[in-house]
């Protein structure tokens, strides 16, 4: 017996404004631009409606009523059929905002144990790229938006467009999932089969991989007519997927490809409507949902896939859709260095830092030629990767000065709330060239080390050198703390502070902050 496993993500961006300037410009914002503002000088409203509302008829409704009628009739053959879907957060605000209908008929697919729901980032973001934070903390907020319309707690997750290494699967293990879908590329397989269940390296997760010719059968062939394959029939596919060798044959796809990446006239939908009828044929075959697939067999190998070999189902399936050119590169770095700063000030600032985030924007970026960049052209709103580049480096700029500004006006009310990456950290040193294993992310943590960690030749080192005040002033845009502290080094270098007594002298300038 072989255990079939379809899985539809389901997600569609918040996309920017052609020009963000030119058009803060024109309409005219009066008096002090506020957070709660900012979306709509940002976002494009009207064209994110439009695309939801079309996207909406044409796929996410009809393609979810003809399943669940051809369940029905598959099942009152005596067979079953259950699929999975992962919708993203940013997808079901939209759907609230735009078309309820798209909520409704999820609930009623799970409401009848035809839909089993998949986790996935809030914001379809690259969170796991940069902060496992960040990306805990989007894993969490979908899993609470999910319990609350649909009433169920998935188990089983995906990465953002199947993202996936060591790391990615330890955390999404640490934060309760038992099963995580990624991609089958030879580079992690080698001569192995996608269509088994395997375990993560370092943790008890089950893996389950991509069948991507048997995805990319429907999700890209399906209307190309020079492919010599087609038509594809409900039937034809069947077929395939009966005679495909192994355990578990996972199918995952993007939604949009029933009825807006293939037209309604392609025959996408009337695929789609008979397949389950045409899979119930053959009683080799069990369509279930992916929970049910990890349970029904044991795991055949490891799967091992180092940081430095991330995967993901897009282009060459590795990152390079997202950060295989300069362009994606610096918008990725000026992106991640804020979120220290966002998290500060939170409330809508952090949200619309989230909505940047999501992986779309990069992926309108991408340089890519052949049928690789043809994808990419079809993606995007813009057609020209200059004008995606110039509207997610306008934003970032606008949302950046925003929020510097409004922690530089209030310095130490924020500066407690900053939490700093590991990169940014402040090292000690007991001398040059002389680490010591101290390192502060905050304020909390400085004054921690300073207390007692911290020998007072550590101390005097970087008072003396200036920087600790410099970190102060850049990190945090103390420059009051920062000139106390350069006054004291100087006080220090002169004789006037003995090192011993430099300890309770820091650690009363920054308990004053």
């Amino acid at each position: 017996m072989v255990d079939v496993v379809f899985v539809f993500e389901v997600h569609q961006p918040f996309r920017l404004r052609r020009s963000v300037l030119r058009n803060l410009v024109i309409d005219g914002i009066k008096g002090r631009l506020s957070f709660e503002k900012l979306f709509d000088v940002l976002f494009d409203s009207k064209v994110n409606e439009e695309i939801f509302a079309r996207v909406s008829e044409k796929c996410y409704v009809r393609a979810t009523k003809i399943l669940l009628d051809s369940v029905k009739v598959v099942r009152g053959s005596g067979k079953d059929f259950r699929f999975a879907l992962s919708l993203s957060g940013v997808l079901i605000e939209q759907a609230l905002k735009w078309d309820k209908r798209v909520v409704d008929v999820v609930q009623e697919a799970v409401s009848r144990d035809v839909v089993e729901l998949v986790e996935q980032t809030y914001y379809h973001s690259l969170a796991s790229l940069f902060s496992s934070d960040e990306f805990a903390e989007q894993m969490l907020l979908h899993r609470a938006v999910v319990k609350q319309l649909f009433g169920v707690e998935p188990r089983v997750a995906e990465n953002t467009e199947f993202i996936y290494n060591n790391d990615i699967a330890y955390m999404l293990s640490r934060l309760g999932y038992s099963t995580i879908l990624t991609e089958g590329s030879e580079k992690i397989l080698g001569w192995r089969s996608p269509n088994y269940v395997y375990r993560a390296k370092g943790n008890e997760a089950r893996i389950l991989l991509r069948n991507y010719r048997l995805s990319d059968d429907i999700g890209f062939r399906f209307s190309d007519k020079s492919w010599d394959q087609y038509p594809l029939t409900a039937d034809k596919y069947a077929s395939w997927v009966a005679n495909t060798p192994g355990d578990v044959v996972l199918i995952a796809m993007d939604y949009e490809t029933f009825g807006e990446h293939h037209h309604p006239s392609t025959g996408i939908l009337e695929f789609l409507k008979w397949l389950p009828i045409e899979l119930a044929k053959y009683s080799n075959i069990n369509v279930v949902a992916p929970s049910e697939a990890v349970q029904r067999h044991e795991p055949r190998d490891l799967i091992d896939v180092p940081i430095w070999e991330t995967i993901s189902w897009a282009d060459e399936r590795d990152l390079s859709a997202w950060l295989g050119n300069g362009m994606q590169r610096t918008v990725f770095d000026i992106y991640t260095s804020l979120e220290p700063y966002v998290k500060a000030v939170g409330g809508e600032a952090l949200r619309i830092w989230r909505y940047l985030g999501t992986s779309d924007h990069l992926y309108y970026m991408a340089t890519k030629i052949g049928p690789a960049g043809d994808v990419h052209n079809y993606f995007s709103p813009y057609k020209d990767i200059s004008v995606a580049y110039t509207a997610m480096m306008e934003s970032l700029a606008i949302l950046s000065t925003m929020v510097l500004q409004e922690i530089s006006s209030k310095p130490r009310m924020y500066s407690h709330r900053i939490v700093l990456p590991y990169s940014k950290a402040f090292q000690f040193y007991a001398g040059p060239g002389t680490p010591l294993p101290y390192r502060a992310r905050s304020l909390k943590e400085l004054i921690a080390i300073t207390s007692s960690l911290a020998p007072p030749e550590s101390l005097a080192y970087h008072v003396v050198r200036g920087d600790l005040a410099k970190w102060l002033r850049e990190m945090f845009f103390l420059d009051d703390v920062a000139k106390e502290l350069e006054i004291l080094g100087a006080r220090v270098r002169e004789g006037f502070i003995d090192i011993k007594e430099l300890r309770e002298e820091l650690l009363k300038t920054l308990s004053s902050i």
